[in-house]
C-alpha cells in the first residue's frame, strides 16, 4: 500500500487541504513502513490533489476531514479514503490502515 497523510506541523491535518504536506509512506501488509517521503503538494484547487497523488501512486490516503467532493475525486482516482482519523503520527495511522485496524470517525468537515 501506498499511503497519504496530511501534515500541518508535522501532526494530522484536520482538513487535507489546508496541509502544509504530505507524508507519503509505503506500507507492507504487516503494517511496517517501508519508506516515508514528506512531500509539498501543489496548491490547493478542486481535483488537484487526487491527481497529484494518483500520479504518485497513492492508493489511500488519511484525513481528520474532507468535503464530500474531494472524497468523490479521490474515488475517481481509485484512493481509498479514511476521513475522521485520531491525532496520532503517521506512521501509527498507516499501520493501522494496512492491518485493518484504523477506523473512520466524525468528518470535521462539511463541505
Amino acid at each position: 500500500m501506498k499511503i497519504a497523510v496530511p501534515l500541518t506541523e508535522n501532526s494530522l491535518a484536520m482538513h487535507f487541504g489546508h496541509c502544509d504536506r504530505f507524508a507519503v509512506m509505503i506500507v507492507d501488509d504487516n503494517g511496517t513502513v517501508i519508506s516515508r517521503e514528506n512531500l509539498i503538494p501543489p496548491p490547493h484547487e478542486p481535483g488537484v490533489l487526487p491527481a497529484w497523488l494518483h500520479s504518485l501512486g497513492v492508493t489511500h490516503i488519511i484525513a481528520g476531514g474532507m468535503g464530500s467532493r474531494a472524497q468523490s475525486l479521490f474515488a475517481e482516482n481509485n484512493i481509498s479514503v479514511v476521513v475522521g482519523a485520531p491525532l496520532k503520527p503517521p506512521e501509527v495511522l498507516a499501520s493501522m490502515c494496512a492491518t485493518g485496524q484504523l477506523e473512520g470517525g466524525d468528518n470535521i468537515c462539511d463541505h
